[in-house]
């Protein structure tokens, strides 16, 4: 029977997305015009709604193209339009930077990180120990890289232990080609030891994954949204640091006791140990490396290590916005690594330039949200209050939605709402300031709850790791539910209890200084200074 033309163009639609979901984007699309004729503030909240539905539905589709088409209908309703969402993106043009360079500036230096994690797993015997170090190194990486550029590394890390073990498991030599996603050649018992090595990957991507949400939330290039509130706050990177540290610190070393906690009480499917003969392949795997490495090959991590150095001292010292010091990464790595085919660099881009799309619309959809005036009544709710309670209400609001949305459009959002008050003098620069921590660490702390709350969550369960760990969206959430418990009530606590006396502490020792609203009025948001 032959298909229609029609049938043709809806079995394209969205391709191998589950029949339902595309039914469900093409009734958004049917409805949102007659929604926006009869109310346009309620047509707006519809499309906001729509478009977290997206983002929590990742995994049938990304959110790229149903959220794409969510936008390019409300910009031809006159929800907004482009002149708008071209100014959004030209304001934010540092993060959209940092996504296309600095991730993938990292590519080119995964030799060196895999040499350095494959060291501290065959080191470390210990799991509790190696646990503390895989969270502790991933919330240091992920303080001076993004956090989707640090889970991107450590995947790819997992992705090497378990091939080399697969490989070996299923009787072939480490050179030999093998498809390491078929377990038909793995016998007993290797398969329990792969079902225990399993467990024991899992354990250290979660605990790697929360790591980068501790040091994500630290610095201004941590996560996406860290960068546009820094910009919009004129904050430097060491300002950004000392202002975001009465919450932080605490709430990092208490993820640290809740690691320890977990391994030692093997509760929430942690404490799995890597099975003896594993080890004992690795051990040999990296003793064959270790020979085979030839001199230019030792020369490459040397480079590597000193183009890392460049890249921790430039942020530091803020020579350059954080996209150009990223593009300095991919041509100082890249030219001493000998990559100079053009194809050979556009690996590199892959893992990050979907997600630069999706951002992009995501500031179509904060166009929206200023223009039909969508966050306007919680904000002023919320502006009511005074003090610590206000302080606390914004962290919570912040972290309530960004479990369910994605937290870069929602710290995004609410940075960009809190600066139109100050604009219209509704509160004070200092008031400002606090809120901007307060929005900074609820959209960061609580978020890791879901997959979807974090972009590295979401990278991670989207990856090629994900299915060959048996790691789903509802075993993440298991897995992230005692940190999810443990962050938000800490954040909380600091941010009730000594965030305004910590601040007043810093002002009075000039760590940092009190600033002028006329900074964030001046400058609309046209980099840092």
């Amino acid at each position: 029977m032959k298909t229609s033309i029609i049938e043709a163009v809806y079995k394209n639609f969205l391709g191998p997305a589950p029949d339902w979901y595309k039914k469900t984007i093409i009734a958004f699309l049917i409805m949102n015009p007659v929604i926006f004729m009869i109310d346009p503030y309620i047509a707006g909240w519809t499309l906001i709604v729509q478009f977290i539905f997206t983002l929590a539905m990742a995994l049938k589709c990304y959110p790229l193209q149903p959220g794409g088409l969510l936008l390019i209908q409300a910009m031809f309703i006159g929800m907004t339009t482009p002149e708008h969402m071209m100014h959004e993106i030209t304001m934010n043009i540092e993060v959209v930077l940092l996504l296309v360079f600095m991730v993938a500036g990292i590519y080119f230096m995964k030799d060196l990180l895999m040499f350095l994690f494959t060291k501290l797993v065959i080191n470390v015997k210990n799991k509790t120990t190696l646990s503390l170090a895989f969270i502790a190194a991933s919330a240091f990486l992920s303080a001076f890289l993004d956090a989707l550029t640090v889970v991107a590394v450590i995947i790819s890390v997992g992705l090497g232990f378990y091939t080399i073990y697969h490989r070996v498991a299923s009787g072939k030599d480490f050179h030999h080609d093998h498809d390491h996603t078929a377990d038909d050649a793995v016998d007993q018992p290797s398969k329990n030891d792969l079902d225990d090595f399993r467990a024991f990957l899992r354990n250290l991507m979660m605990h790697s994954a929360i790591g980068t949400a501790l040091g994500g939330v630290m610095t201004m290039v941590g996560e996406p949204q860290n960068l546009i509130i820094a910009d919009k706050a004129s904050w430097g990177f060491a300002e950004f640091f000392i202002r975001m540290s009465p919450i932080t610190i605490p709430v990092f070393f208490m993820g640290l006791a809740t690691t320890y906690f977990l391994e030692k009480t093997k509760t929430f499917s942690y404490g799995a140990q890597i099975p003896k003969v594993v080890r004992g392949i690795l051990v040999d795997y990296d003793a064959h490396m270790d020979k085979e490495r030839t001199t230019r090959d030792k020369a490459r991590l040397a480079v590597q290590a000193l183009i890392g150095l460049w890249l921790v001292v430039g942020l530091a010292g803020h020579f350059a916005s954080v996209g150009l010091i990223g593009l300095s990464v991919i041509i100082l790595a890249t030219s001493m690594s000998g990559i100079i085919e053009e194809h050979a660099l556009g690996k590199a881009f892959e893992e990050a330039l979907p997600f630069t799309a999706l951002l992009c619309v995501f500031f179509g959809i904060v166009a929206v949200i200023i223009d039909q005036g969508l966050f306007q009544p919680v904000i002023e709710w919320v502006l009511s209050y005074e003090g610590k309670t206000q302080l606390v209400l914004f962290y919570l609001a912040n972290g309530v939605l960004s479990m369910v949305s994605d937290n870069v459009f929602v710290g995004s959002v609410y940075i960009t709402e809190v600066a139109a008050a100050l604009k219209e003098g509704a509160i004070t620069r200092d008031q400002f300031d606090m809120l901007a921590v307060a929005i900074n660490t609820g959209t960061n702390l609580p978020s890791v709850a879901t997959p979807n709350g974090q972009a590295a969550f979401l990278f991670l369960l989207t990856s090629a790791i994900a299915p060959l760990l048996r790691l789903s969206y509802g075993r993440m959430v298991y897995m992230a539910l005692p940190y999810t418990i443990v962050l938000t009530i800490v954040g909380l606590a600091a941010v009730y209890f000594g965030l305004l006396e910590s601040t007043e502490w810093l002002y009075q020792q000039h760590l940092i200084e009190h600033h002028s609203a006329t900074e964030v009025l001046d400058k609309g948001s046209s980099g840092n200074h």
